[in-house]
């Protein structure tokens, strides 16, 4: 029996909606300047009132299922990672299950914020591993804008909105090569939302669960950890640096890239970069990355691509992929 997952779709979808760096500068006290020089960043899209990350799930979910070639009722698991859940409970996966028509088999959330999709894709390439699933559906999707307080530079200038997904196939040749996941809760304090359903449930009443960060902590240990996890998956595979043909990080600062870049001795045009027209979209950066390189034809079957992430928890990890 194949033992192996692979990639064999790929999908994504951004809100119709942008605000630029000079709409920013409209509501709070920034600049397109001061915004990219500190991030890369010149726009994001951002969910319409209406629209809800479920929506934006099952826009990007029906894309890789089409890309893949395959009937969304042969999905047999769907792990999907966001922050911004609709609903407490069911699980967005449930729901996105309901709406693919694909009943039966198990759908869940994985809650790891910016490494959520590193985190789903390992867990469901277990799944296909010990023979559990066939084909799974694994999605990142967020509606980041409606946890930012919008008074807070530091924070609303950085996030954007928008779902990734793709369709991993049961295989006799290996494609996900290795995962790698870390979590230290230490750190937690330096970026995190400080209110929930069970603690300081008030603040959620009153519309004040927002995100905070210690942006100069996060950045420091983002480009180390993140660093590692590149060495550990090379290690893993036994592999050198120049075997990587494309890096796909998650989007969240060309800086922090730019880094991580340098480490492995790869020129940034082999460096897949959407920071700029995403922002960063949370545990959607990854999927929607790899599928803008994937459909403009710069990653193509046989490439090896190495993806990593590191988030609130703090959560850090990364897989190697051969397409």
């Amino acid at each position: 029996m194949a033992s192996h997952a692979s990639i064999i779709g790929t999908g994504s979808y951004l809100p119709k909606k942008i605000l630029t760096n000079a709409d920013m500068a409209n509501i709070v006290d920034t600049s397109d300047e001061w915004i990219q020089s500190r991030t890369g960043i010149r726009q994001r899209h951002i969910a319409a009132d209406d629209e809800f990350t479920l929506d934006l799930a099952e826009l990007a979910a029906r894309q890789a299922i089409d890309a893949a070639g395959i009937d969304s009722s042969e999905i047999d698991l769907i792990v999907l990672a966001t922050t911004t859940a609709d609903q407490i409970f069911p699980s967005t996966a449930c729901l996105l299950q309901s709406r693919l028509g694909c009943q039966g088999g198990p759908a869940f959330d994985v809650q790891a914020v910016c490494t959520g999709f590193v985190y789903a894709l390992a867990v469901a390439e277990k799944f296909i591993a010990t023979g559990s699933s066939q084909k799974a559906l694994v999605v990142g999707a967020e509606t980041f804008s409606r946890i930012l307080d919008w008074t807070d530079r530091n924070t609303c200038v950085l996030f954007g909105d928008g779902a990734g997904a793709v369709v991993l196939e049961a295989r006799d040749k290996p494609g996900i090569l290795s995962t790698h996941l870390h979590s230290n809760g230490d750190y937690s304090a330096l970026l995190h939302v400080p209110s929930g359903v069970s603690n300081n449930y008030a603040a959620v009443q009153e519309g004040r669960a927002y995100v905070e960060m210690e942006g100069s902590e996060v950045f420091k240990m983002a480009v180390r950890k993140m660093g590692e996890v590149v060495d550990e998956a090379l290690e893993a595979n036994n592999l050198a640096k120049t075997d990587v043909d494309w890096l796909v990080p998650h989007q969240a600062n060309q800086r922090i890239i730019a880094a991580t870049a340098k480490k492995l001795g790869m020129s940034m045009d082999r460096v897949v970069l959407t920071v700029g027209e995403h922002g960063n979209t949370s545990a959607a950066s990854i999927p929607l990355a790899l599928d803008t390189a994937v459909r403009r034809g710069d990653i193509i079957t046989g490439d090896k691509v190495l993806i990593e992430a590191f988030g609130g928890g703090f959560t850090w990890g990364s897989a190697l992929i051969e397409m």
